[in-house]
Formats: structure tokens, C-alpha cells, sequence
């Protein structure tokens, strides 16, 4: 073929004709391309190389501890010892993504320093929020399991950061129920309190009226009403008057003594059902049990996970061809439009 028919020739871009087009155009296509690859691995290695960290963990269930160790009759579906379901876990991504363990992991690492950010900056908060989302990130699976994914230059601190997130979970999650579960044992305490000493002030009372030789009133009325009938058949005069002293004290303490001591055995009824209320209350108070279990914990990573310097300069290399391709398109279809 002449270079005049070569130049000449009437591209309809089918796909026989598009090939034929990149076929002609092959050197500026690859003269771009080429130039583009190289920039791209000059670039992948100028990009500082970070490495990943992870840690798996699942969160546990949200019943109660107390009710769970304590209570004998505990009819709740779930245990303790159980993996959470979805709404626990879409709290502890909650908790993740807090502004308190954010800012705990910022103070404790310097993260503003670390990042290279200066503070005299028009924003470097909003610069240090920016680069902390994306170095770390947390991710539900699909099996409710959460994920912490850390990428930092130093793997060491990469591994660091994962497992103190992980251990800030616990942190936080204490923190907002300790407080509330010490509030609800004072009150449980402050009735719990009251209780012992009514109990001790009802003993006391009836302490002073067994002293009085009552022990048991309704026991003693009857003996006594016998023993009264036989010292009047027998014409006892003397035991007579003993039994008729015995049955005035019970007669003007009888009731008190009955009154006292039926409230004294209910008292004590629930006092026992109160104290294990405050024993509930009080493992509520001072747990520190977890609440994630941890699948993998982070280590030290030995490979870099980013940048991956392959992927930059296939899609840079790939990215430039096609940018040529559609400029070489274009400048052909405005040469035939100028010439027609």
C-alpha cells in the first residue's frame, strides 16, 4: 500500500477498522504509554511505604452480668458467654468510630507530629481527622465480625494502634455504663441500708418484750389459760395469782409482740430478696469485664501493603494509552470536519 492510500484512507471505526487505526497510530500510542509507565514507577517510588495491621474481634452479648453469674431463676435468651448479634455489633462500630478513642489514640501516639502536620496550618485538624480516616479504618463483615485496619510507615506503630483501639473498646464502653450502674447500687444500697436497720430496730423492740417473759405469744396464752383452769379447780391460790400476772403482761404486750414480730419476718423476707438485688447491683458496679472477644489480634507486618507499585503503573500506563487513543479520535474526526 502507497503512503498516499495510508493517509488517505476512510476510517468508520468498526471494530476491523479500529484496530487498523490503533495499528497505524501503535507509535505515538506507545511512545505515550511508555513515557507514562516510567513516570509512574518513578512516582510509586517517590510514595512513602506504609503497612497494614489488623485485628478481628466480635462483640459479646449485652445481657446482664449480675443476672447472668447470680440469678437462679435468669429465664434471658442470651449468655455472657455468647458472640453478639447484629445490633451489638453496629454499637461497637459506634463506639469505634468515637471522637473519644480518636482522640486518645491522636494524643497518645502524636499522631499531628507523626502525620507531619504543622499545627500552624490554616486547618491541621481537619487535616489530622482527614489523614487518621484514612490510615484507619473499621469494617463490619458480613459475619458480624469488626475489623480495625491500620496502615502507618512504621509497621511497629501500625500494630500498636490496632490492638490499643481494640483495648479502648472496653474503655469506653465501661465508662458509659459504670457510672450509671454505681448510681443505681447507691440507691439499691441507700434501701438495702434502711432495711438492716429497721430489722435491727424491730429485734431490739422485741428483745425488751421477751425480757418481759414473752417469748411466744399465742403458745404461752393457751399454756397459761391451762394452768390458770387447774390452779382454780385445784383452789390454788398462790399459782393462781402467778398465772393471772402472766396472762395481764400478755394481754397488755401480747399484740405489740405479735404486731412486731410478723413485720420482723417479712422484713427479714425482703431484705433476703433485696440483698440479692444489691449483690446484682454491686458486680454491675465494679465489673470490668470485657466486651469484644478478639479472633486475631495485630503484629508487626514484615511486608508493605501500599503502594502497590505494580497496580500504579499498569493503571497509569493503561490510563494513558486510552487518554492518547480518544485525543488521536478526536483530532481525526475535527480534521475531516475542517476539511469536509
Amino acid at each position: 500500500m502507497s503512503k498516499e492510500n495510508h493517509v488517505n484512507y476512510d476510517y468508520d471505526f468498526s471494530s476491523t477498522d479500529f484496530l487498523i487505526y490503533m495499528w497505524n497510530k501503535r507509535v505515538p500510542l506507545f511512545i505515550v504509554s511508555f513515557l507514562a509507565g516510567i513516570a509512574s514507577i518513578l512516582i510509586s517510588f517517590s510514595i512513602t511505604p506504609k503497612f497494614r495491621s489488623t485485628v478481628v474481634m466480635f462483640p459479646t452479648t449485652s445481657t446482664s452480668i449480675s443476672k447472668n453469674l447470680l440469678a437462679d431463676n435468669y429465664s434471658g435468651r442470651a449468655s455472657m458467654y455468647e458472640i453478639g448479634e447484629e445490633e451489638q455489633s453496629e454499637q461497637l462500630m459506634q463506639i469505634l468510630n468515637s471522637e473519644e478513642i480518636k482522640n486518645r489514640i491522636i494524643e497518645k501516639y502524636n499522631l499531628m507530629e507523626h502525620y507531619g502536620i504543622e499545627p500552624d496550618s490554616k486547618f491541621p485538624m481537619t487535616q489530622l481527622y482527614a489523614e487518621f480516616s484514612s490510615n484507619i479504618n473499621f469494617e463490619l463483615t458480613q459475619y458480624l465480625s469488626v475489623i480495625i485496619d491500620v496502615l502507618d510507615a512504621d509497621p511497629q506503630i501500625a500494630a500498636d494502634i490496632a490492638n490499643d483501639i481494640a483495648s479502648l473498646v472496653d474503655t469506653v464502653y465501661n465508662r458509659m455504663l459504670k457510672q450509671r450502674a454505681i448510681d443505681g447500687f447507691k440507691l439499691v444500697e441507700k434501701e438495702y441500708n434502711a432495711m438492716v436497720i429497721n430489722i435491727e430496730e424491730l429485734e431490739d423492740s422485741i428483745d425488751i418484750i421477751r425480757s418481759l417473759g414473752i417469748n411466744h405469744y399465742e403458745a404461752q396464752s393457751e399454756r397459761y389459760h391451762e394452768a390458770l383452769g387447774r390452779a382454780i379447780n385445784e383452789n390454788n391460790i398462790k399459782a393462781q395469782r402467778i398465772f393471772e400476772e402472766k396472762l395481764a403482761v400478755l394481754a397488755k404486750y401480747g399484740g405489740t409482740y405479735t404486731v412486731l414480730r410478723d413485720q420482723l419476718q417479712l422484713s427479714v423476707q425482703r431484705l433476703s430478696r433485696m440483698h440479692q438485688r444489691y449483690q446484682e447491683a454491686q458486680i454491675e458496679a465494679e465489673q470490668n469485664l470485657p466486651h469484644i472477644f478478639i479472633v486475631d489480634s495485630a503484629f508487626k507486618a514484615e511486608k508493605k501493603a501500599y503502594p502497590k507499585k505494580s497496580i500504579i503503573v499498569i493503571i497509569s500506563t493503561l490510563a494513558a494509552f486510552l487518554l492518547t487513543l480518544i485525543t488521536l479520535i478526536v483530532a481525526e474526526n475535527i480534521k475531516k470536519k475542517v476539511k469536509a
